[in-house]
């Protein structure tokens, strides 16, 4: 019986994105490319959709990592190509949604500007481009990028961390 849950988050670089969650313990699925929502959001925008089990990593802690993983405080110029949002499946989601982003808003003393938002429409971005982190760890991007993500996974949510990425502690990120 299948018991996963589906949530989409985008904010920056999907290649960061995509390298956070494949690093959780629970994320079974994360597919990388571009979301689009409903009026003023339909247009496709930099995301990921991520299949997760609520009984490893809860939907609380999933916001949280996104939320400290990209810049969620910052309406900089590029929030087109990197829409700030958690999008949802369904009506039922919504309401959770938001009070998670209300309680983690304590956590930070700017205001968050992610938004709650209905998915729509995906786009999968190439092949040569999924999983790039993990065909890619040396490359400077990488580096430069998404192992300081990686790295903050380790120091403040190493519960939730899988063994794919025990090989960044060896190496000292």
């Amino acid at each position: 019986m299948n018991h996963l849950k589906r949530i989409g988050f985008g904010g920056g670089c999907h290649w960061c994105t995509e390298a956070v969650f494949q690093s959780l313990v629970g994320v079974e699925k994360v597919q990388q490319g571009w979301i689009a929502s409903y009026e003023e959001n339909n247009t496709f925008s930099e995301a990921v959709i991520i299949d997760y089990n609520p009984k490893l990593i809860p939907l609380e802690v999933l916001i949280e990592i996104h939320l400290h993983t990209h810049k969620s405080t910052s309406a900089h110029s590029m929030r087109k190509k990197y829409r700030s949002a958690i999008y949802i499946f369904n009506k039922n989601e919504e309401s959770q949604t938001r009070r998670i982003l209300d309680k983690l808003q304590l956590k930070f003393n700017d205001k968050l500007i992610t938004q709650v938002l209905y998915y729509s429409k995906f786009k999968a971005s190439r092949a040569e481009i999924t999983n790039y982190y993990y065909k890619n760890p040396k490359k400077p991007f990488c580096e430069t990028f998404i192992n300081p993500k990686l790295k903050l996974l380790l120091e403040k949510f190493n519960k939730y961390t899988s063994n794919r990425i025990l090989h960044l502690k060896a190496n000292e990120i």
